[in-house]
């Protein structure tokens, strides 16, 4: 969702039927509910534009009369587009982009137009696009806007990006998500399947570098999970290492430094050509080795019955002695926590550990690792639990926050970020219905979910009260599954 302060709409995509809706949150009161429908519906099919059947994500002009939005190619591995409307939804014009533009948004001057052009490859990976990030300038008038494409080199990888997979490390890199620092110099891209971060130079038009996260031992105090499916709750150390895979990162500055957020999601290479994915009891001989985990050692290791954690997933692309043939260490995917990094240097300063497992365990046992489409306790402990997906900040009375949208659980943690090294812990929102146990019929249809609340969120947007209809801060919250919007009040 894109939400454009000045008319107060929303813009909220609409993959069911390929367009976006335009609601009003003008009619929005403070401290009472307020169903809001769609006001107008575009649909990329009215453009005209040939080859075009999905769209990825919206954005709003900080000033103009424009709204950008990503369509991708009807071949998704064929150059996509941005289309620009403005704010009653007209056409007014288009840009051509990289493969699969993921993600797109402007600047905070009103400049750019950055897209995150993701490159997935088709489903027999016989084509695997390189991905690149386009930078649009906007500063004319739309039918003269240019576009660069930006693309990477492999001497600005550094040693710990994952790139240890199908294709040449170039097609493997996949841009996914953008944020952009206040002062609109630099760009930071979430490259999610490379467990890496982009950073892009906007004022010389050029990629600086990608680093990658590293990983989380599992086996660490504060690191504990819950890997194993068996209907109960138990948050214990695992001698699993997993990979970061950051979806939709944000920052923020407190002190004069500039931090990267990220969700921790997850996400594989997992096609029918090729699939890194597999669960532990199928991935063959298995010899861990001590020396790649901080709380085991060898005996302990040795006398681990891992026939406990047979349905978790790892990747087979790590931790295998190439001259024994067995796996020394075993690599999931996704940290179940957000995490801080230092912008400047890539380091990390916190990571949430085991808390959205705790919290969720405290506050609503009965639905610990559910997952989106289904009510059932425990269900997602073998393969990435709550799955943080989306994260942003905001301020309210002075005070920074931190969103952080859970896909599977269906809630959003806030955090004090007051101290970056520290952030505190404040609340668990949700509004899906958990007493809907699983959905029955199309997903994708107008009705799917009606009944259930708010399930899955995809996309958060705040809003501070200077710029809310009801005076107080707002957060927005996309679901995909629910196909709903809710819009939560602070006070």
């Amino acid at each position: 969702m894109a939400y454009d302060a000045k008319t107060q709409k929303a813009f909220v995509t609409n993959g069911a039927v390929s367009g976006f809706d335009i609601l009003s949150f003008a009619d929005l009161e403070s401290g009472k509910f307020t169903e809001v429908a769609s006001q107008k519906r575009v649909l990329l099919s009215e453009f005209g534009i040939e080859n075009v059947d999905s769209i990825t994500s919206i954005a709003v002009h900080p000033t103009k009369d424009l709204v950008a939005v990503a369509a991708v190619n009807s071949s998704k591995t064929d150059k996509g587009y941005i289309v620009f409307v403005n704010k009653t939804g007209e056409f007014l014009s288009k840009v051509q982009v990289g493969a699969l533009p993921d993600m797109v948004t402007f600047t905070p001057d009103g400049t750019k137009a950055l897209v995150a052009n993701e490159g997935e490859p088709n489903d027999d990976y016989s084509v695997d696009p390189e991905g690149s990030i386009s930078v649009i300038d906007v500063t004319g008038e739309p039918a003269k806007f240019t576009v660069k494409e930006l693309k990477f080199a492999e001497d600005l990888l550094d040693e710990k990006v994952r790139v240890s997979s199908k294709g040449t490390k170039l097609q493997q890199l996949e841009p996914e998500y953008i944020t952009v620092s206040e002062d609109s110099k630099t760009a930071y891209v979430s490259m999610q399947e490379n467990n890496a971060i982009a950073t892009i130079d906007l004022v010389e038009g050029k990629v600086v570098d990608v680093k990658g996260l590293g990983v989380i031992d599992h086996s660490k105090p504060g690191n504990e999970m819950d890997a194993i499916k068996d209907g109960e709750i138990k948050i214990e150390k695992q001698p699993i290492l997993t990979y970061y895979l950051p979806d939709a990162i944000s920052t923020f500055t407190a002190g004069g430094t500039t931090y990267i957020i990220t969700p921790n999601e997850g996400d594989t290479r997992d096609w029918d050509g090729y699939s890194e994915e597999k669960k532990i009891g199928k991935l063959g001989e298995i010899q861990l080795n001590e020396n790649n985990y901080a709380g085991y050692t060898q005996a302990e290791l040795d006398a681990f019955d891992l026939s406990k954690l047979k349905d978790f997933k790892v990747t087979i692309e790590s931790g295998k002695n190439l001259e024994t043939g067995k796996y020394e260490a075993l690599y999931g995917f996704g940290g179940r926590s957000f995490s801080i990094f230092n912008a400047d240097t890539m380091e990390l300063v916190y990571d949430s550990g085991s808390e959205f497992e705790s919290i969720i365990a405290q506050a609503a046992p009965d639905y610990f690792n559910i997952d989106n489409e289904k009510v059932a306790k425990d269900d997602r402990s073998s393969s990435k639990g709550p799955e943080p997906e989306t994260a942003v900040t905001g301020i309210i009375d002075e005070t920074t926050y931190a969103f952080i949208a859970l896909e599977r659980f269906s809630g959003i943690m806030v955090y004090d970020l007051t101290n970056p090294e520290a952030p505190k812990f404040v609340t668990l929102l949700s509004s899906r219905d958990f007493s809907v146990t699983e959905f029955a019929g199309d997903l994708k249809g107008d009705d799917a979910g009606k009944f259930a609340g708010d399930v899955s969120p995809e996309g958060l947007q705040f809003i501070p009260a200077d710029q809310s209809p009801t005076g107080k801060a707002l957060l927005a919250a996309t679901h995909e599954i629910s196909g709903t919007v809710a819009v939560y009040e602070f006070e």
